[in-house]
């Protein structure tokens, strides 16, 4: 018998470690190694020049960084064909050691806890071409109708390491950064953060953030660009709203960004002010869908609601609404403001700016069209893998982190019922976790603070398995019997019912309970409530 159950433990063992098949290369990317946990991020200068016609770049990234504890050995990460020439501190040259993505830099001069020092890497090559932008991301080579050049980067889950060098983990984000891009005459480059100023002679513009940015967040649009913009009255004051789009598509910009300041006054008003007044607020047309790179939203939506002119919902709703304008601008607060530490918890960025889409109907066509949009877009859940992925190895979850996280926070509204607890909720978090990087455990204890109660059995459910909590009742007589089929152990969500249309609270379990009722009497699920129903 021991035997057997030695080998049934180790036929589990090797299909399991078959199915999560992770390499060297995956750990380099996805933890924080002891290379990288010594340092603390204070500020980049990216200093590149782009060449289209030859799908090159070259140039420099200086990494000001603060000892938090004395090592000599630094890991900065840079993807192939991309080649490091040198890199220097205080202009002598480091030895470095290659291993694939990473590079881990001998500094020469000593490290002392407190002390802010820099290194200096310089670098050039073709990079990575996005395939399939922005999922399989890096440098989309375009041209516009007119012949121009039309360049963009994208590298969210590839690494912002595909075209640049970094400290590529998320964990820690920069203080403030200096983008400076050298582009072809007759060309503009828009980056992240404010214009500072361009440098007519050689035609290299330069942009600084003065906020914390994630490295995918930041971002290089290169085209013949023509720009308008306007003045809004935020909660923290005046925000600059600025718009980049190509010159042909000027006229179809200013009618369908008439969308960007609707944009801003509902999410101010569900999750709190615009993070980045400090950087204004920007649209970039690009030759893609679009990215919520931070304070330079992406756009490619083609000028029309839904998304790509579809209604991802079937209802009706979702050609309301410029998608990408919406969505991709909600991650200011869900990605940009609040940012994952690891790609495993990459559902709050994605539930939540999903679920910030039926907010946003909220907000302009009522609560019951918003209902409406968020019961529509349940028909894309597959429910394949766990919303939250492997830890450490840089994998995220099931891609229905967006349409199944955006229910889950439906259904937890739903168990609040207080609607104006569940707003304050949401600001509530954008200022407890304001440009902090966080880990889905932490937002799952202030969300549960806010509920009052322990509501881990329901964030085990809904994120780390596929299975939907199945309410199963029977009639008898006079009697209503229900119980939770299909859940983690605790969990007893409370359930909104209907007997003969009015509104009965109920706690079900895994166990049977039983509820008298009039015989004859009608039972319906409130459909708000993620859970599948069976009748008995």
């Amino acid at each position: 018998m021991n035997k057997l159950l030695l080998l049934f433990a180790f036929l589990l063992f090797f299909q399991f470690s078959n199915a999560q098949e992770f390499t060297q290369q995956d750990t380099l990317r996805g933890s924080i190694t002891p290379e990288r946990a010594w340092w603390d991020l204070n500020y980049y200068h990216l200093d590149i020049e782009v060449k289209p016609d030859d799908k090159f770049i070259s140039g420099t990234n200086t990494i000001r960084y603060k000892v938090l504890d004395a090592n000599q050995v630094l890991q900065v990460d840079l993807q192939p064909p991309l080649v490091i020439e040198k890199i220097t501190q205080d202009g002598e040259n480091l030895e470095f050691k290659t291993n694939g993505n990473a590079h881990f830099v001998k500094l020469e001069k000593t490290q002392k806890n407190g002390d802010y020092n820099e290194i200096v890497v310089h670098y050039s090559g073709h990079p990575k071409e996005a395939v399939r932008a922005p999922w399989d991301g890096g440098f989309s080579w375009k041209e516009d109708k007119n012949g121009n050049d039309f360049v963009a980067t994208s590298c969210q889950g590839l690494g912002a390491s595909v075209w640049w060098p970094n400290k590529d983990h998320m964990y820690d984000e920069v203080d403030s950064m200096l983008i400076s891009v050298k582009v072809p005459k007759g060309l503009m480059d828009v980056s992240n953060g404010r214009l500072r100023k361009v440098d007519k002679d050689t035609n290299t513009y330069h942009w600084f953030v003065s906020n914390p940015i994630n490295n995918y967040g930041v971002n290089v649009n290169i085209g013949d660009y023509v720009h308008f913009g306007e003045t809004y009255e935020g909660e923290k004051g005046l925000l600059d709203m600025d718009y980049y789009v190509l010159r042909d598509n000027l006229e179809k910009a200013k009618e369908q960004f008439k969308q960007a300041p609707k944009m801003m006054e509902a999410f101010e008003h569900w999750f709190g002010p615009y993070p980045f007044y400090e950087d204004s607020f920007k649209l970039v047309e690009v030759p893609y869908l679009g990215m919520e790179h931070q304070s330079s939203v992406t756009y490619g939506n083609q000028y029309g609601n839904g998304y790509l002119g579809r209604d991802l919902s079937g209802t009706g709703w979702g050609l309301k609404f410029d998608y990408i304008i919406i969505h991709e601008a909600g991650h200011e607060w869900f990605a940009n403001n609040i940012t994952y530490k690891d790609i495993a918890d990459m559902w709050v960025h994605e539930g939540f700016t999903m679920y910030s889409e039926s907010l946003f109907i909220e907000y302009y066509y009522g609560k019951e069209a918003a209902s409406e949009y968020l019961l529509g877009i349940r028909k894309n859940i597959r429910n394949d893998r766990p919303l939250i992925g492997p830890y450490a190895v840089n994998k995220a979850g099931s891609g229905d982190m967006y349409n199944k996280g955006a229910n889950m926070l439906h259904t937890l509204r739903q168990v609040m019922n207080d609607d104006e607890k569940w707003r304050a909720t949401l600001r509530g978090l954008n200022k407890e976790f304001y440009h902090e990087t966080i880990t889905s455990d932490q937002i799952e204890h202030y969300l549960s603070v806010q509920m009052g109660g322990d509501f881990r059995p329901f964030f085990n459910q809904y994120l780390r398995t596929t299975d939907i909590p199945v309410f199963e009742y029977q009639i008898d007589g006079g009697l209503l019997k229900y119980r939770y089929q299909k859940v983690v152990e605790g969990f007893n969500m409370p359930l909104r019912i209907f007997l003969d249309k009015e509104p009965k609270w109920i706690t079900p379990s895994s166990n049977w309970q039983q509820l008298s009722i009039k015989k004859g009497t009608s039972i319906e699920v409130d459909p708000n409530f993620y859970v599948d129903v069976t009748k008995i």
